[in-house]
C-alpha cells in the first residue's frame, strides 16, 4: 500500500504520521494528534489488539507497581479501579475503554508487523515495510514500541538440553499445570516478585536462582471500598488530589534516587527503613535475610514493591539459589557449585533487552545511516525523542525516559504532546522536515551523562537500565517535573526546519 496516492495540502490535514504500537505510548500519541486538529495518522500495530507490555504480560500476579490513579492518562484519570495498584486485566481493559472512547480504533491497523523504515531523502518521506511485503509511507514515523517488549532469555551454557518446560515470563503458558511440580524461577526482578508468590502456592518445590537481591518495600494495596467508590465517583476532585498526592510523592522518593542532599536522604532513609523493616517482619531466618540483603544502594536497581515476596522466599519449600548457574542440563540446572537441582520446568523471569531500542526493526536514515549501528555503544535521542541524521523520526519511551520512581505515563504523555506540537510546526509552517542538530543531541547527551554520576543508577549493581558497557541508557536522571519542563514546547534553534520543495507543496496523507 503506497499512502502517497491520497494526498493532501499542508494546513488541511497535517502531514501523514505513522506511529508503531498500539500500547499507553500509541494511543498517547494518536490523542495528543487529535487535539491538535492532526487526524492524517495511523497505527500499526503487530497484535490483534492494543496494550503493548499490559497484553503481552498475562502471568499469574501480573500487576503495575504505579497506583492507578496515577498510572492512566491525564485526559481520562477517572476511571473505575477496582483497587489501589492496578492488575493487568484491568490495566488492558482500560487502554480498550481509551481507544473506543476517544475514536481511535479506526486510525489502528491490526496484524501489521513493521520490519523497518527507510527515509527517503528525495521526496522527504518515511517508507515502511511491512512483515509481508507491503511498504508504507508517511512524512512522520513515531516509534512507540517501548523499552519493555523483547522477553530477554539468558545464555545459560546447556539451554538447549532441557527436556522439561520452559517459558518467559511475557510468554506465559497457560496451558502448564504447576500443581505438586518442582519448578525452577530464573531472576528476581519486578515480574518474578509478582508470579513467584501465585505459583509457590501450587507447586511441590521452587528453586529460585537470583543473580543479586532487590531492594523490596511493602506494598500498600487494597481493593476501593463501595463507599469509597461511590465517594470519587460523586466528587471527582477526590480523585484529582489523589492523584496529586501520588505525583508528589513520587517526586519526594526521586529525591534519593539522584542523591539530593538533605531532602533526598530523609527519602533515603524513610525508604531504606521500610524495607529493612518488611524483611525482619516477614523473614526470621538470619541467614537468609542476609542472602536477601543487598549490597548496593537503594534504586540503584528497580526498587520492588510486594507484600508477599519476602515472606514467600522464607517458606520451607522455596530455595534461593545465589551461587551462579553453571549449566542447564536435560532434567535440571547445576549451579556453581556443582550441585544439580532437578527440575521439571524452568520460568524465567529475566526481563527485556530494554537497552535494544526498536529492534528488532531496522531503521535507516539520511543515506541510509543505520539507526542500530549508531547506537551500538549506546542509544542516545535528544529528549529521549530526535536522533540528528533521522528527519521527523520521533521515539515515544526512547533512551533516558524511563523512570527510577514515578508514571511513565506521565512522561509519555510529555512526549506525545511534544512530538504533536512538532507535526503542527510542519503543518503550520509547510515544513518538509524538522531534523534536530547534532550539536543539540550532544549538548543533551553530555548533560545526562554528567548528572547521570550523582544518581544511584550507576552505583555498581547490574540493572536493566545500563547497557553492556554500564552506561544508563535508559533511566531519566532528573525529576518527573523538570522533564515536563523541558518538554513544554520544541526549541526551534535546536533543529533544521526544511522548507517544502515549493509553497503548498502537497504532504502524504496517511496509511
Amino acid at each position: 500500500m503506497d499512502t502517497g496516492k491520497k494526498r493532501g495540502k499542508a494546513g488541511a490535514a497535517g502531514p501523514s504520521v505513522v506511529i508503531i504500537g498500539s500500547g499507553f505510548g500509541g494511543l498517547g500519541m494518536a490523542h495528543a494528534l487529535l487535539q491538535a486538529g492532526i487526524e492524517s495518522f495511523t497505527i500499526l500495530e503487530k497484535a490483534r489488539d492494543v496494550g503493548g507490555v499490559w497484553r503481552e504480560n498475562t502471568y499469574p500476579g501480573a500487576a503495575c507497581d504505579v497506583p492507578s490513579h496515577l498510572y492512566s492518562f491525564s485526559f481520562e484519570p477517572h476511571y473505575p479501579w477496582s483497587c489501589r495498584y492496578g492488575k493487568q486485566a484491568e490495566i488492558l481493559d482500560y487502554l480498550r475503554h481509551v481507544a473506543r472512547k476517544y475514536a481511535l480504533l479506526p486510525h489502528i491497523r491490526f496484524g501489521c508487523e513493521v520490519l523497518g523504515a527507510d527515509y527517503d531523502e528525495s521526496a522527504g518521506l518515511w517508507r515502511i515495510r511491512l512483515k509481508g511485503g507491503e511498504t508504507l509511507q508517511a512524512n512522520v514515523l513515531v516509534s512507540a514500541v517501548g523499552q519493555l517488549h523483547q522477553p530477554q532469555i539468558p545464555q545459560l551454557k546447556g539451554i538447549e538440553n532441557f527436556k522439561g518446560r520452559s517459558f518467559h515470563s511475557a510468554r506465559w503458558d497457560h496451558g502448564y499445570d504447576f500443581k505438586d511440580k518442582t519448578v525452577a524461577v530464573i531472576g528476581t526482578g519486578p515480574s518474578a516478585v509478582q508470579l513467584v508468590p501465585e505459583i509457590a502456592r501450587q507447586v511441590k518445590r521452587l528453586h529460585l536462582f537470583q543473580r543479586s537481591p532487590g531492594w523490596c518495600v511493602p506494598k500498600f494495596d487494597r481493593p476501593y471500598r463501595p463507599w469509597e467508590r461511590r465517594l470519587i465517583e460523586t466528587i471527582p476532585l477526590l480523585h484529582d488530589i489523589d492523584r496529586w498526592r501520588i505525583f508528589w510523592t513520587f517526586e519526594f522518593i526521586n529525591t534519593a534516587l539522584l542523591r539530593k542532599p538533605v531532602v533526598g536522604t530523609a527519602a533515603k532513609a524513610f525508604l531504606r527503613s521500610g524495607a529493612e523493616l518488611l524483611k525482619r517482619l516477614q523473614v526470621r531466618s538470619g541467614a537468609l535475610r542476609r542472602q536477601l540483603t543487598p549490597d548496593y544502594p537503594m534504586g540503584c536497581k528497580r526498587t520492588l514493591l510486594s507484600n508477599d515476596w519476602l515472606r514467600t522466599l522464607a517458606q520451607p519449600h522455596v530455595e534461593v539459589v545465589s551461587e551462579g548457574i553453571d549449566e542447564v542440563t536435560a532434567d535440571g540446572i547445576r549451579s556453581a557449585d556443582g550441585r544439580l537441582r532437578k527440575v521439571e520446568a524452568i520460568v524465567y523471569g529475566t526481563g527485556f533487552a530494554s537497552t535494544e531500542f526498536l529492534a528488532p526493526m531496522e531503521i535507516r536514515g539520511r543515506q541510509g545511516a543505520s539507526l542500530r549501528e549508531r547506537w551500538s555503544k549506546g542509544a542516545e535521542a535528544y529528549l529521549g525523542m530526535s536522533v540528528s541524521g533521522f528527519p521527523n523520526l520521533f521515539v515515544i519511551y526512547g533512551p533516558n525516559t524511563n523512570l527510577g520512581a514515578g508514571s511513565i505515563i506521565y512522561m509519555l504523555e510529555q512526549q506525545a504532546r511534544y512530538i504533536a506540537q512538532a507535526v503542527a510546526l510542519l503543518r503550520d509552517r509547510g515544513l518538509a522536515s524538522l531534523e534536530v542538530r547534532a550539536e543539540a543531541q550532544r549538548e543533551f547527551g553530555a548533560m545526562l551523562q554528567r548528572r547521570n554520576k550523582l544518581t544511584v543508577f550507576e552505583a555498581g549493581c547490574h540493572s536493566w537500565y545500563l547497557n553492556a558497557d554500564g552506561r544508563n541508557t535508559n533511566t531519566w536522571v532528573g525529576s518527573m517535573s523538570e522533564y515536563g519542563r523541558l518538554t513544554r514546547q520544541p526549541e526551534l534553534a535546536h533543529y533544521h526546519l526544511a522548507p517544502a520543495a515549493a509553497p503548498g507543496a502537497p504532504l502524504a496523507r496517511a496509511a
